[in-house]
């Protein structure tokens, strides 16, 4: 197959909600966008199918030479060709795809975060950079804008990290910090051994809170001349931001299972919101 056909299909296999929101966009920067996230999910797979650390590592250091290859139009991965050949007007920087690469390593090095200010830095690698090269993608015209990717890419993690929180706790990794689980009265060993009780209940509503503060902030930042370009970005945030209510619907039982959207609701969010915005 073609690395066009590999990275959609690498798009399709994911089940992500953000798959839905690429399908609106015209064939260019559909393109560039699918390649751009086929990327995050191959050194997101490294980590999170890579058993042995040293493995792992060794992988990631070939990914920041492949990205270094692309750069030099010498790629050899069907993902690396498919950067390679993004339109050139469409700035891709090797410096923010290795940020990426950056945040995928910070999981090789720790599975717990003593405050937000140190999972901050983990999400904006992870996803403010994604959301960052994705305005990118779309076309943005004020540079505001790029303070409203920043602010989404916080979001979408911050509720990843919501709907994860068991999911992640069986890899022995919990991203809640540690001082938020002290305030409330959270023992690790409960998130590790799936236990809920009303202080867990009262910790997720805390970290609910939060990330709708980085979508409302987020929104407030968009400037209007960019709002259609961006829709794609908007499209995503409906759909996260209607999962993440549904999480809170659920009272955050999020320990024994992951809380997900079907597909089809997924694509009526994506259609609502594209001929809204």
């Amino acid at each position: 197959m073609s690395p066009d056909q590999y990275c959609q299909e690498k798009c399709a296999k994911s089940g992500s909600s953000f798959y839905y929101s690429f399908l609106f966009l015209p064939p260019e920067r559909r393109q560039a966008i699918m390649a751009l996230y086929a990327f995050c999910r191959e050194v997101d797979d490294v980590v999170d199918e890579c058993s042995d650390l040293s493995l792992a590592s060794t992988k990631l250091v070939w990914w920041r030479m492949e990205v270094q290859r692309v750069a030099e139009k010498q790629a050899t991965h069907p993902v690396g060709l498919a950067l390679q050949a993004v339109a050139p007007g469409i700035n891709l920087p090797s410096e923010q795809l290795l940020e990426i690469i950056d945040g995928m390593e910070m999981d090789l090095q720790q599975s717990r975060y003593l405050d937000f200010k140190g999972l901050s830095l983990y999400c904006y690698r992870v996803a403010s950079v994604v959301g960052l090269l994705a305005a990118e993608i779309f076309g943005y015209q004020d540079r505001q804008t790029q303070k409203y990717a920043h602010d989404l890419g916080m979001a979408f993690q911050l509720t990843n990290i919501i709907r994860d929180v068991g999911e992640d706790a069986r890899r022995g990794r919990i991203y809640l910090p540690m001082d938020e689980l002290k305030q409330f009265n959270v023992p690790a060993a409960d998130i590790l051994n799936g236990k809920y009780s009303d202080n867990f209940t009262a910790l997720m509503q805390f970290q609910y809170e939060r990330a709708q503060r980085y979508y409302e902030q987020a929104f407030a930042l968009l400037p209007a001349v960019d709002r259609k370009n961006q829709r794609p970005g908007l499209i995503m945030a409906a759909i996260y931001r209607t999962l993440l209510e549904e999480i809170r619907g659920e009272n955050f039982q999020v320990l024994h299972q992951r809380i997900s959207l079907p597909a089809t609701r997924k694509l009526w969010l994506a259609a609502k919101t594209w001929i809204k915005s």
